[in-house]
């Protein structure tokens, strides 16, 4: 097998891969990622002991252990973008052997859940309240990139979608990715369960307005107004859909946990959001560390 060239896998002078700064053995196989870093030390907090703590750029990684279970907390900062470095690493620490540059013949699976915000885009989800994503829809280009597989319920959702919102015309190709039901059916009670929406920026992507004027002044709406089957879109954020889809190509097990801090359809914002998030934390590491 041809090794794999240094430009395209980079590993710094203490054999780390270069953006997370993680060699294979700092990593656990239960990972879970936040977008904000100072996230990081919120939920290694809760861990008995830290044996591995490194930071890099954004990347804040703790590996430590809750009773027996081995756990890494990553810190990915916001965005797609940062998404795809961080999944792509995590898969290599894994799957690749970095001394040979080659890909190991058998592979390792990970979990991966993230904990983080986002905005509901249904009245009856209020602030403060919790959903596990069944589906990641993303309409932010990353996965287009890539060679997608999709099953065939998934296929069906997206063609459902793009016929009902018709916001294929002006925005870029959705694609939409599946939660691991092994781990989705773990976050059921206290829990709303919907298909999250990744948008690839805040203001504009995510309709709202300050002083510049939008080519999808009714996107919430259409979200909103999304039905397929039992499924309809129950909030929005920056990673979930590339999480599951690159997670799902590589081969991993994958979650994402919100707490939601607005609410785009009531106009609501929490008051205390960072309570909100506490609250997401101990209730998805007294799951995690049980699993």
């Amino acid at each position: 097998m041809k090794p794999i060239a240094q430009s395209e896998l980079i590993i710094n002078e203490r054999g780390a891969i270069y953006h997370l700064d993680l060699r294979p053995e700092e990593l656990a196989n239960t990972v879970i990622t936040v977008g904000d870093p100072d996230r990081v030390k919120a939920i290694s907090k809760y861990f008995d002991g830290i044996e591995v703590q490194r930071q890099h750029r954004e990347f804040i990684s703790h590996t430590g252990y809750i009773g027996k279970k081995r756990i890494t907390v990553l810190s990915t900062g916001i965005g797609p973008d940062n998404i795809d470095i961080v999944l792509n690493e995590l898969d290599a620490l894994v799957n690749i052997d970095l001394e040979t540059r080659t890909i190991k013949p058998e592979l390792t699976s990970l979990e991966i859940i993230r904990i983080g915000t986002s905005g509901s885009l249904q009245a009856d989800i209020p602030v403060d309240g919790c959903v596990a994503g069944t589906h990641g829809l993303g309409i932010d280009n990353l996965l287009n990139f890539y060679r997608q597989e999709s099953n065939e319920g998934e296929h069906q959702m997206i063609q459902s979608f793009l016929t009902q919102t018709q916001l294929h015309h002006q925005i870029s190709h959705p694609y939409i990715s599946s939660a691991s039901g092994a781990l989705l059916k773990h976050f059921v009670e206290g829990f709303h369960q919907g298909i999250t929406v990744t948008c690839p920026g805040f203001y504009g992507p995510q309709g709202r307005v300050l002083r510049l004027g939008l080519r999808q002044p009714d996107l919430v709406d259409r979200l909103t107004d999304f039905q397929f089957g039992p499924y309809r879109i129950t909030n929005f954020e920056m990673e979930t859909s590339a999480i599951y889809g690159l997670g799902n190509l590589l081969g991993h097990n994958c979650l994402s946990l919100n707490a939601i801090v607005a609410n785009r359809v009531t106009k609501e914002f929490s008051r205390n959001g960072q309570l909100a998030v506490e609250n997401l934390i101990s209730k998805a590491l007294a799951i995690i560390s049980s699993l």
